[in-house]
C-alpha cells in the first residue's frame, strides 16, 4: 500500500493542469483551463480544469474528479497506479508498506502485468549491453541501422537471446509468477507444460502507454528465413490493446503539442530514425490499420496530421480508409511520399536533419489534392473508371463535417479532375442523403431491438417513484462544498420565563456558517443523507465542522473512493454553468446576498421531505391495524400527533407550502 504521506505529497506538489496537460491540450480561460474532451469527439471545448479547486470536469461525458481520478480514467488504471504515475512525473519517492506474499498474490492483475513488462524491458536492455550475444547480434544490428547509443537508450531498445527460455527462467527466479508471464505474452506455455520465450533471438522494441509505462513489445527476428515472421508483437491482454496504442507517442507527445503537428509512419525504425534526425513529433501505427482509438490519442494533442508514405502505391491505396477516418474526426490531413522507394527510416539516414525537415515542410500536400491526382493518373483514358474514382473522392469529402472545408475541397477536386462543380455537389448531396438514411435505419433497428427486449422481459420490478431527496441532497452538499465557510445570520428561538410562571418565545440573531447551520439542523433531528456517496461527503464535512476546521475540499479529492471524488468535482463544476449565463449577459445573483435565507430554506425543505416520507410510512402501518397491539397503536398515534405539530411549524416557516 502507498503511504498517506506519499499521497499527501503528491496532492500538494503536483499541479492538476500539468498532469491533465500531458493528455489534453489545455488553453487558459480566465482562472481555469479548457480543452477538447479526451473521452468524446467534440468540436467545442467542454473540458474544464480548475487549478484553484484541484478538479476537472468533462461536461460532454459527465465525468469529473481530481488529477488522480483523471489518470485512472484515461489510463484505465487503479488508484495506486495513478498515484505512482504522478509521483514519477514529479520525482516523488513512493513510500510503500511491505506486502505479504498473500497480498502480492492478490495484487491487481493490471499492476502485476505492468510490473512484469517493466522487468522484461530492463532485462532485455541488460541482455543487449551486458552479454556477448546481445552486443554481437543486437547492438551490432542497431548500430548498422545508424542508431546512436543515446537513441538506443531513449527508446529502451533491447535484445532477447536465442536460448529457448532464458527470459522465462530469469523472471521465475526473480520471483515473477508464471501466470503473468503467460498473460503478458512474454512466455508461451507448451503442451508439455514447459515455457518458451516469445521473443527469443530478436531485437526488442518496448511499446509504452501514453503515460510512459511499458505495455507491450515489438520484436524483429535476426534470421533471414522466410518461414519466420519478421516482426512479432505482444498479444492482446489487459494492459496492451494494439488499437489504442501508437508506437513512440510517449516520446513524441511534448513535441506534437509544441509544434501542433504530428507525423504518422508505419514502423518502429521509421520513428526512431526520424527522432534521431531531430523530427520528434512522429508516431507509428506499427503496421496495423489506423483505428478510432489511435486517432483519439493523436487528437488529444493536435488536429494536424501528416501521413508519410514510402512510395508503394498499393500500400498508399490500402491506407485510404484510415485517412477517411481521420477526415471524419475533423483532422487536418496532409500526405507526403518519399522518392526512389525510400521510406522515412532510409530517407532520414541518408540526409541531414536540416535536409529532412526541409523536405517534410516543402513536399507535404493536402490529402484530397493528393488522392485526386493519384486516382486521376490511375483512371487515365478510362471514363468509366474515372467516374467511379470521382465518386471515391466525393465520399472522402463527405466525411468532413465543416461545410466550408467541404466546398473548398470540392472546388479543388473539380479543377484537378475536370468535372463540373455542380456535378460534384449533386453527388455529395446524394451521398449525404444515403448516409442519413443509413443512420435513421440503424437508429430504427436499435429502437426496435430495444422494444423487443422490453417485451421479452417478464416479471419486471415496478419502477421506483421519484426520490424526493435526490435533488435536495445534491443541493445541500453542493452548498456546503462551495459556501460552507461563509458566515450567515440565523434566528434562533429563545424561551423567556415570565413572572406568572408562563414562558414566551422570542427570536435572537446569531452568527454561524452555512455548513454549521446545516449540520446542526440535521443533527438536532437525528437526520443523515440517504444517498451513500453524498452522505459520505456530508459526514466528512460534519467531522470538519465539529472539529472547528474550515471545509477542506482537497481532503475529499484525495479520497480513494472514486465515486466521492467524482461527485465532489461535479458539484463544484456546476459553478461553471453559472459563469456561462453571465458571459451571455444573464445576471446571476451572488450567493452572499441570499445565503442566510437559502440555507434555512434548504434545511426546512429537507426536514419537510423526511416528514412527508415518515407520515406516508405511518399511514402504511395504520393500514395493518388488525395486526397491531393496543400499545403499538397508541405509540403510532403519539408519533402522528407529533408529526402534525412539526408539519404545522414547517408550514408556517415555508410559507404554508406544506399541505
Amino acid at each position: 500500500m502507498i503511504s498517506r504521506q506519499t499521497i499527501d505529497r503528491v496532492f500538494s506538489e503536483a499541479r492538476i493542469e500539468e498532469v491533465v496537460g500531458d493528455f489534453v491540450v489545455l488553453k487558459r480561460a480566465g482562472a481555469n483551463y479548457k480543452g477538447l474532451s479526451p473521452f468524446n469527439d467534440e468540436k467545442t471545448p467542454s473540458f474544464v480544469v480548475s487549478p484553484s479547486k484541484g478538479i476537472w470536469k468533462d461536461f460532454s461525458s459527465g465525468k469529473g474528479g481530481s488529477m488522480v481520478t483523471f489518470v485512472m480514467e484515461i489510463e484505465h488504471c487503479s488508484y495506486p497506479e495513478a498515484i505512482r504515475h504522478i509521483a514519477k512525473k514529479y520525482g516523488i519517492e513512493v513510500e510503500e508498506t511491505q506486502l505479504s506474499p498473500q497480498a502480492k498474490q492478490e495484487a491487481d492483475e493490471r499492476e502485476s502485468l505492468y510490473v512484469v513488462t517493466e522487468y522484461a524491458a530492463q532485462w532485455f536492455r541488460e541482455q543487449l549491453h551486458q552479454t556477448p550475444e546481445g552486443r554481437n547480434v543486437g547492438l551490432t544490428y542497431f548500430r548498422q541501422r545508424g542508431f546512436s547509443d543515446a537513441t538506443i537508450e531513449k527508446f529502451g531498445l533491447g535484445y532477447s537471446p536465442e536460448a529457448w527460455s532464458a527470459f522465462t527462467e530469469a523472471a521465475l527466479k526473480a520471483g515473477y509468477q508464471a501466470e503473468y508471464l503467460e498473460t503478458s505474452g512474454l512466455s508461451i506455455r507448451r503442451d508439455d507444460g514447459r515455457y518458451t520465450d516469445r521473443f527469443r533471438g530478436r531485437v526488442v522494441f518496448p511499446i509504452h502507454s501514453f503515460s510512459g509505462r511499458v505495455a507491450g513489445f515489438g520484436a524483429r527476428t535476426m534470421q533471414t528465413e522466410k518461414t519466420i515472421a519478421k516482426y512479432l508483437n505482444s498479444p492482446e491482454n489487459p494492459i496492451y490493446h494494439k488499437s489504442d496504442i501508437l508506437y513512440g507517442l510517449y516520446q513524441a507527445k511534448n513535441a506534437i503539442v509544441r509544434q501542433d503537428s504530428c507525423y504518422l509512419v508505419e514502423g518502429y525504425t521509421d520513428v526512431i530514425s526520424m527522432h534521431q534526425a531531430g523530427v520528434e513529433n512522429v508516431v507509428a501505427s506499427s503496421g496495423t490499420s489506423l483505428t478510432d482509438g489511435q486517432i483519439r490519442l493523436i487528437k488529444r494533442l493536435t488536429q494536424n496530421i501528416t501521413v508519410l508514405y514510402d512510395g508503394d502505391t498499393p500500400g498508399i491505396k490500402a491506407s485510404f480508409r484510415g485517412i477517411d477516418m481521420l477526415l471524419a474526426a475533423d483532422m487536418n490531413v496532409r500526405v507526403l511520399t518519399f522518392p526512389d522507394n525510400d521510406d522515412p527510416d532510409s530517407f532520414a539516414r541518408k540526409h541531414t536533419a536540416e535536409q529532412l525537415k526541409e523536405y517534410l515542410e516543402k513536399n507535404r500536400t493536402d490529402f484530397i489534392d493528393f488522392k485526386a491526382r493519384m486516382l486521376l493518373e490511375e483512371a487515365s483514358g478510362d471514363p468509366i473508371l474515372k467516374s467511379r474514382l470521382v465518386r471515391d473522392i466525393v465520399v472522402s469529402i463527405s466525411k468532413i463535417s465543416d461545410y466550408i472545408k467541404r466546398e473548398v475541397y470540392l472546388r479543388e477536386a473539380s479543377r484537378i479532375m475536370d468535372v463540373s462543380e455542380s456535378s460534384l455537389f449533386r453527388e455529395l448531396a446524394q451521398i449525404d442523403e444515403h448516409n442519413r438514411q443509413e443512420y435513421r435505419a440503424a437508429a430504427d433497428r436499435a429502437a426496435q431491438a430495444a422494444r423487443m427486449r422490453e417485451r421479452l422481459e417478464v416479471d419486471r420490478e415496478p419502477r421506483p417513484s421519484a426520490d424526493p431527496f435526490s435533488a435536495l441532497e445534491r443541493d445541500m452538499v453542493a452548498t456546503m462544498l462551495r459556501y460552507g465557510d461563509m458566515e450567515i445570520e440565523v434566528e434562533e428561538p429563545v424561551l423567556d420565563d415570565n413572572p406568572d410562571g408562563t414562558t414566551t418565545e422570542h427570536l435572537e440573531t446569531e452568527r454561524t456558517t452555512v455548513a454549521r447551520e446545516i449540520v446542526d439542523s440535521l443533527s438536532a433531528e437525528g437526520l443523515s443523507l440517504r444517498d451513500p456517496t453524498l452522505n459520505a461527503i456530508y459526514q466528512a464535512i460534519r467531522m470538519q465542522v465539529g472539529a472547528g476546521c474550515a471545509i477542506d475540499v482537497s481532503a475529499l479529492l484525495r479520497s480513494e473512493d472514486q465515486a466521492v471524488v467524482e461527485a465532489v468535482s461535479s458539484l463544484l463544476a456546476e459553478e461553471y454553468r453559472l459563469d456561462g449565463w453571465e458571459r451571455m449577459g444573464v445576471p446571476v445573483r451572488d450567493f452572499s446576498d441570499v445565503a442566510s435565507a437559502y440555507t434555512r430554506d434548504l434545511v426546512l425543505r429537507y426536514q419537510d421531505a423526511y416528514l412527508r416520507t415518515r407520515m406516508a410510512e405511518l399511514q402504511g402501518e395504520f393500514s395493518q391495524k388488525n395486526t397491531l397491539s393496543d400499545p403499538q397503536r397508541e405509540a403510532l398515534m403519539e408519533e402522528w400527533k407529533a408529526l402534525l405539530e412539526i408539519r404545522d411549524r414547517l408550514g408556517k416557516e415555508l410559507g404554508n407550502r406544506v399541505v
